[in-house]
């Protein structure tokens, strides 16, 4: 309860943009639907992710990075599908680059056709049905806003949904357990390129440039037309630095965050071990 009254306070505006706003539901649960249903591997690298995925989700941490051993980094875009949903699948393909969406269900009702054509070249998330700050609401409101959304991405998209990443990052015991049982594993980032709080297409790619290493998770939002921009540069830029731009599942597959990273969190990401 004080880990999660902390973070409604401190965290609501880091990561996505806009206000939160709290709706009330009725007191009583929902029931939780069932775990993913897990496809027949189709190759050697699927059945990697897959297993990796599940040592995750046993785990029951929440992940921000990869291991920093290889030469792959996970670019992840929030908020979607949009109205720039189209161009950053165009810069992606473009650079040959993968990435990671978590969608939006009220989103997605707008826009019903983006998440199959994002699933050809892009892994996808739950980032629930409206957005809403989870540690601000109810648990039984939460765990309905979680499914709900994984409902609306798992049947928009006809793809099974691994992966979750909580509004403006405020996670609790309670949301990412939720997410856990709902088959899961939380994603988080290591690096925020900070589009959700302004700045021209220079300024984000900046930030990005500033800590990108193997094995970082990169936070953007897809409904920001400077982002687009932004990508334009820093996905020719990748090449550059001999990094590859894949899937979060891919990133984790081959390049897993070790124990000590998953036990710290953001900081453990950058070689800084937290203090106990």
């Amino acid at each position: 309860m004080r880990r999660a009254l902390v973070l409604a306070l401190a965290v609501p505006f880091a990561g996505c943009g806009g206000t939160a706003s709290v709706v009330t539901r009725p007191s009583s649960p929902p029931p939780l639907p069932a775990p993913f249903h897990v496809r027949a591997p189709r190759s050697r690298a699927a059945r990697a992710q897959r297993a990796e995925l599940r040592r995750l989700l046993a785990a029951g941490r929440p992940v921000f990075c990869g291991g920093h051993r290889g030469r792959m980094v996970a670019f992840t875009f929030d908020d979607g599908p949009g109205v720039y949903t189209g161009l950053a699948l165009n810069e992606l393909r473009r650079a040959g680059a993968l990435a990671t969406f978590f969608l939006v269900g009220k989103s997605i009702a707008r826009f019903p056709a983006w998440p199959r054509r994002e699933a050809r070249i892009a892994a996808l998330g739950d980032h629930t049905q409206h957005h809403l700050l989870l540690a601000a609401l109810s648990a039984p409101a939460a765990q309905r806003e979680i499914a709900a959304g994984l409902a609306s991405a798992r049947r928009a998209s006809g793809e099974p949904i691994r992966l979750f990443r909580p509004p403006y990052g405020a996670d609790t015991p309670f949301v990412t357990a939720t997410a856990r049982r709902l088959g899961m594993v939380e994603i988080m980032w290591s690096i925020d390129s900070g589009d959700s709080i302004g700045g021209n297409f220079h300024q984000i790619a900046a930030r990005v440039r500033e800590g990108l290493r193997p094995g970082s998770i990169v936070l953007f939002h897809e409904n920001r037309g400077q982002t687009i921009r932004a990508l334009r540069s820093l996905l020719p830029d990748l090449r550059r630095r001999h990094l590859r731009a894949v899937t979060v599942p891919e990133l984790l597959a081959a390049d897993p965050p070790s124990a000590a990273q998953l036990r710290g969190g953001q900081i453990a990401c950058f070689g800084v071990r937290r203090r106990r």
